[in-house]
């Protein structure tokens, strides 16, 4: 069963890297779409993404490799897009083929900023994928551990099980484990916010914070995310399963995590532009804090969210750091 669908991973940064390493584990063939043409030559030559989880070497023989991404989604059946949620509107609109008949799983973990949607209701809304053909991937999982191999979990989500079930199949290894869950938008919501709360632990840590006080603020985030999560999509989750409480705990704690860098730097008095010059990296989590906000205003009933309220007020109404801070401590319990 696993060979008998095609792959494309969509993206060259460090996660669709780790995906395209997890997925030649089980597959002989699949198609890698990367923008950057000079990445692609390089790789070719050299066995290795020249900026991403470079210790990783391919066999070039099995990628089909290609900054055309017409050429990759008609060489798949299923999709795969690690393209940063900052910058996948404006790749997707390059398509002239239809994505209709496609199935496509997110391993974005972000807003779209142009409708301010999860990418998987993005997809559904904007190209009309029916949710059956729509899944996501989540942690918890760093593509820096992929790298070592060091045992990692994923969670795979869809509503068609079967298809949670086949992606999982193509992804699971020695070092990776996987489970399927139905929790699409919980999931995708839950990998949202996550960049938001270690955003917040990396604010606090450049300002000086110690770990009771991050146990304290990581302890009230998942009491957060279940609250807006169940706003969103009420359903049976258990808010304690790795996909939502491990995925938030590697994210704010881990030296990995680039929203928990982000936020440090903010916290050690990096204007938003200095700190988002200086990596390399996209921080999902900025513009996540500002569709979190603004999605939160459209609720019929008010949802208690401090932490989220916080972040946001300091990215992007220009607050101090030190005062907003002080301020959630007494918002805490």
């Amino acid at each position: 069963m696993i060979k008998k669908k095609k792959f494309a991973v969509l993206g060259g940064g460090s996660w669709a890297t780790a995906i395209v390493k997890m997925l030649l584990v089980n597959q002989d063939h699949i198609s890698w779409y990367m923008r950057n043409s000079d990445a692609i030559g390089f790789l070719k030559i050299q066995k290795h993404n020249p900026k991403y989880l470079t210790s990783v070497t391919f066999d070039t023989d099995k990628l089909a490799l290609t900054d055309d991404l017409d050429t990759a989604v008609q060489a798949a059946d299923i999709l795969i897009f690690a393209i940063p949620s900052a910058f996948l509107d404006n790749e997707l609109q390059k398509l002239t083929v239809s994505l209709k008949e496609k199935v496509i799983f997110s391993a974005i973990k972000g807003i779209v900023p142009e409708t301010g949607l999860i990418v998987g209701e993005h997809f559904h809304d904007t190209y009309q994928i029916p949710f059956e053909n729509i899944g996501v991937i989540t942690g918890p999982c760093h593509a820096e551990e992929v790298a070592l191999e060091r045992l990692s979990y994923l969670t795979i989500a869809c509503a068609d099980q079967e298809k949670a079930k086949l992606v999982a199949e193509n992804l699971s290894s020695h070092y990776i484990k996987t489970k399927i869950s139905k929790d699409i938008i919980g999931t995708e919501y839950a990998a949202m916010l996550k960049n938001i709360y270690a955003i917040a632990a990396g604010i606090a840590h450049g300002l000086g914070y110690g770990d009771n006080f991050q146990s304290v603020l990581m302890s009230n985030a998942i009491r957060e995310m279940k609250r807006y999560t169940k706003r969103i999509h009420k359903i049976d989750r258990n808010i304690n399963e790795s996909a939502y409480l491990g995925d938030l705990l590697v994210t704010g704690y881990s030296t990995f995590s680039r929203n928990r860098m982000f936020g440090n730097m903010i916290g050690k008095g990096y204007t938003v532009k200095s700190a988002q010059m200086e990596m390399r990296m996209i921080a999902e989590g900025y513009y996540a804090a500002k569709s979190a906000y603004t999605l939160k205003s459209t609720f019929e009933k008010k949802v208690k969210t401090p932490i989220i309220d916080a972040v946001h007020s300091i990215l992007y109404e220009g607050k101090n750091a030190k005062k907003i801070f002080k301020a959630l401590t007494n918002k805490l319990d």
